[in-house]
């Protein structure tokens, strides 16, 4: 068994693509409707997991799980973090360095769902 994606509703596909690949950079591998309501977007490398996105344009999602945070590496953390506030995305939390060899601090995608970016050494 291998882990294939994750599927994060969102709220707006625009702000959410802008999000994921624009300022994470994340490729988009396909995009399509599913239905008259619903539009796809699979994020990632086409031979790794991916991140997908789902917009159902009737649905407002109200209750998003909470505790769960989804992590990308980063070469350099301040770097990270001078990147996200430059494009004006606030650190919810940290840095942390819970050892010396991981470094990581966190933000909210346009939906509320928790990013952690880290540094591994």
């Amino acid at each position: 068994m291998e882990f294939c994606w994750v599927t994060l509703n969102v709220d707006n596909m625009e702000q959410s693509l802008a999000f994921y690949r624009d300022l994470l950079g994340l490729n988009i591998c396909s995009r399509f409707s599913a239905g008259e309501v619903v539009e796809i977007a699979m994020l990632g490398e086409s031979d790794k997991p991916k991140i997908e996105l789902m917009c159902n344009k009737h649905n407002k999602i109200t209750n998003r799980g909470t505790g769960i945070s989804i992590g990308f590496e980063v070469n350099s953390l301040e770097e990270a973090m001078a990147y996200v506030q430059s494009n004006h995305i606030p650190i919810t939390k940290g840095p942390f360095s819970p050892s010396p060899m991981t470094r990581f601090f966190f933000v909210n995608d346009p939906n509320g769902i928790e990013i952690q970016l880290v540094e591994n050494k």
